[in-house]
């Protein structure tokens, strides 16, 4: 049952935020009114309620369990279900762009983190981007905030509730659930050491002496922690360090208090709910417990939740794998309503190093449309490094260590895990993106801001929702001092800037960082008014004969607009010839970036080195699309 003293946490611990609510009724039970006493009408909501959830309940847990279960999320929903339990089709349109930042990137050794990133964010950035996603932001005791102590506060070192509001009130807020594991500071663990309730059955246990070998594994670190219990030693499962213990979904209350979670975050304003590491969070011994059956069900519970108490959230699964396992994530469109797009980083790096389109056209040739109601979320850099695994099987041998080569030349580390038959692989290569590109695999050159804003003008123009690490906006070097200081190779990327330094970066315009951050802002903003960027307008691949070049047509979903998005991947001059590209003879076309004007549809246009080109028959097409109707 719910614990009553975590239920008052939640209650003193975060500020008021009224839940959003559609207008259009779909309980089909008019005099229902939130939170009223029960009635005749409130059994029935209970009933719909529990008729939907239920049967994902069963897939995990025994019929009886699943009833108590599915009675106790009512218990906690009850006072928060929306009129509207329907699907919303317009979570996003082509106007959505993200931000990816921890709380303390930029300080000012005076006040507090999180209140110097807002007013940053307000200063430079609104207009710009839409949504932040501020990475953990709660107690943690290792592992940069994903070992949390407690999911209810927010760090005192970064800030508080207010500045965490400030923020939500400017920009749609993403939230970290980090659902796999706990810091073994956390309160739980506390009491599973003391043998008490109810943290003694909250975690995962083994045996040293049997078998896990097929386990996958993110790291080289031993999967079993011996830990001195009041019972004795114990061997709990630490799938990612020892300070960070995995929690056993097994037993139902975990799943409450996780639930318990969710309806915080939303409380705190939050408008999208990331799920770390959510493909570890089920074991089942003799398999690889990745992507089991009880996660995917999971992951479609969280969903069918945040839909009944607001539809405009979106729920994202983080899973660094290859690229048919992410995929899997979107279910029959009933789990994440997004996804990582995790093989773009590497392909795309690969491409730009390589200077050809082979391997990243073969990759989207082979991507599927987004199912309608999700959409990819794509990214080409974030605090973790650029994941190997959903490269495998994507590009030659050869190709994968040159990259792995030219990634060490460039200042970058290599982070190893542990396959099942013991021996280690590239898990993900940490670096800075902007230096990662500040040369080819034949060496460093002129052109590396150049090829870096080519890297982001092809991430903007992709199906999907594009995001943005603070530090590519920025254009932030590797942070090696860093890494010598802590140790840990992900360093190398978690840069905190000084504000004062910054601001003197910014407003130089010879530096990096003000010539990055100011042309990656008027691109963002084109690009915010082009409804053939939708996430789910068309995206289909183009072969022009030119293996330097990459294109791609995207239509928006009204069939009225068009966008050629035509990249040199190359640091030489290259053809493009238009009629290769079919554009339409009784439309005007032009360049949304240069603005340059097309009359003749035979000519050959040269794209200078990294140029990047959206060839566009029409200006700003700033309405919302309708999403089409689901049968």
């Amino acid at each position: 049952m719910a614990h009553p003293r975590r239920r008052s946490r939640i209650a003193q611990s975060l500020p008021h935020f009224p839940i959003k609510a559609e207008a259009v009724p779909a309980w089909n039970l008019p005099s229902y009114v939130l939170g009223q006493a029960v009635t005749p009408d409130h059994h029935l909501v209970f009933k719909q309620v529990s008729h939907q959830l239920k049967p994902l309940l069963e897939i995990v847990y025994p019929q009886d369990i699943a009833t108590r279960l599915a009675t106790e999320i009512f218990d906690l929903i009850q006072g928060t279900l929306c009129p509207s339990g329907q699907e919303n089709l317009r979570k996003w349109n082509h106007n959505n762009v993200l931000l990816i930042t921890y709380g303390d990137s930029i300080v000012d050794g005076e006040r507090p983190p999180l209140e110097v990133l807002a007013e940053f964010l307000e200063n430079h950035l609104e207009g710009t981007v839409t949504g932040v996603h501020i990475l953990p932001f709660f107690p943690y005791s290792s592992d940069d905030g994903f070992a949390v102590i407690d999911y209810l506060q927010v760090n005192p070192e970064l800030g508080g509730w207010e500045h965490i509001k400030r923020i939500a009130q400017h920009f749609n807020l993403m939230v970290d659930l980090v659902i796999n594991h706990v810091s073994s500071q956390h309160e739980w663990f506390q009491q599973f050491t003391a043998g008490e309730l109810p943290g003694r059955n909250y975690f995962v246990t083994g045996d040293p002496g049997e078998d896990l070998s097929q386990v996958v594994r993110p790291r080289s670190t031993p999967l079993l922690t011996p830990v001195e219990t009041a019972t004795g030693i114990r061997h709990v499962w630490t799938t990612f360090s020892a300070d960070q213990v995995d929690v056993d979904f097994e037993n139902p209350d975990v799943l409450i208090e996780y639930v318990k979670i969710i309806l915080a975050y939303v409380q705190a304003g939050a408008r999208y709910i990331r799920l770390d590491a959510v493909g570890f969070l089920w074991k089942k011994r003799g398999t690889n417990c990745m992507h089991l059956p009880e996660t995917h069900a999971m992951v479609r519970l969280f969903r069918e939740i945040l839909q009944m108490i607001d539809p405009g959230i979106a729920l994202i699964t983080e899973t660094n794998v290859p690229n048919r396992e992410n995929l899997s994530y979107f279910g029959n469109r009933n789990e994440a309503h997004m996804i990582y797009n995790f093989s773009l980083p590497p392909l795309l790096l690969n491409a730009l190093l390589q200077g050809r389109s082979d391997h990243l056209k073969t990759w989207m040739m082979s991507m599927p449309p987004a199912p309608i109601g999700c959409a990819y979320f794509n990214f080409t850099a974030s605090h973790d490094g650029i994941g190997m695994r959903p490269a495998e099987g994507l590009l030659s041998d050869d190709e994968y260590e040159q990259l792995i080569d030219t990634m060490r030349k460039h200042g970058g580390k290599i982070s190893l895990r542990t396959r099942p038959d013991g021996s280690q692989s590239p898990y993900e290569i940490n670096i800075s993106l902007f230096d990662a590109l500040k040369g080819t695999v034949n060496g460093e050159d002129q052109w590396q801001v150049e090829r870096f804003l080519c890297s982001q003008t092809i991430m903007m123009a992709l199906e999907g929702i594009p995001a943005f690490y603070i530090h590519s906006l920025l254009a932030t070097h590797n942070y090696t001092e860093g890494v010598e200081k802590t140790g840990h190779n992900r360093t190398i990327n978690r840069y905190k800037w000084d504000l004062e330094a910054l601001e003197a970066a910014l407003a130089d315009p010879t530096t990096p960082h003000a010539k990055v951050l100011k042309e990656l802002t008027r691109l963002i903003k084109i690009r915010r008014q082009q409804t053939a960027f939708h996430p789910n307008a068309t995206q289909y691949t183009l072969h022009p004969l030119n293996p330097a070049l990459f294109a791609f047509w995207r239509q928006s979903l009204t069939r009225d607009q068009s966008i050629f998005s035509v990249h040199n991947l190359s640091d030489k001059p290259q053809e493009l010839r238009f009629s290769n590209l079919n554009l339409v003879s009784t439309d005007d076309w032009f360049d949304l970036i240069s603005d340059d004007k097309f009359a003749d549809l035979d000519m050959v246009y040269i794209l200078k080195p990294y140029q990047s080109v959206w060839i566009t028959n029409k200006v700003n097409s700033a309405q919302d699309e309708t999403m089409p109707t689901l049968l």
